[in-house]
């Protein structure tokens, strides 16, 4: 009788080796995915809806007041001293303004700038950034007139070698409260 052919130990097959690849890979990108969400939590949402809803219409109320006063703004931002240069126009003068660049998705990259108005030149504000700014940011400018604070608000990309127009778009869902 012929001697039986002496079948090969498993680790010199393809195919196991092929197996224990796809596994080893699995846990590797599994433990990857693990340390970048304990590393990066999301932000807390907001739990009480109708609240922040109300918190719309008291937005609302202080970008039309910025439209009733006719304001609009233009927002330099040197690349080399990291002086923001604004110009505003409209019938509001105050002593200082409040710019909000807010980062959509980093919150860490979000910069409050103090403006102070210039002594020498009617509506023009002078303040100082402590980094460099680029990329998509929402552009919030607050004032106070007469007691009452007034808000603009956009979306712009930021770049250091063009201006930011503020005021030149429509207030979006402020129709209903026009009428």
């Amino acid at each position: 009788m012929p001697a039986a052919n002496a079948a090969s130990p498993w680790y010199k097959h393809l195919w196991p080796w092929i197996i224990i690849a796809i596994l080893a890979c699995s846990v590797t990108l599994t433990l990857s995915m693990v340390t970048i969400a304990v590393n990066n939590p999301d932000n807390l949402v907001n739990d009480n809806y109708y609240e922040a809803g109300k918190g719309i219409n008291r937005s609302l109320d202080r970008e039309l007041l910025a439209q009733t006063l006719l304001l609009r703004a233009s927002v330099h931002l040197d690349d080399v001293t990291g002086e923001v240069d604004l110009r505003l126009s409209g019938n509001s003068q105050p002593k200082t303004l409040e710019l909000n660049l807010i980062s959509p998705t980093q919150p860490e990259k979000d910069r409050k700038i103090t403006l102070a108005r210039s002594e020498t030149e009617q509506g023009r504000y002078i303040g100082q950034l402590s980094d460099k700014v680029d990329g998509r940011r929402f552009v919030e400018l607050l004032g106070v007139q007469d007691d009452k604070t007034w808000r603009m608000f956009e979306e712009e990309q930021v770049s250091h070698d063009k201006d930011l127009l503020l005021g030149d778009e429509p207030l979006q869902g402020a129709e209903d409260l026009k009428k």
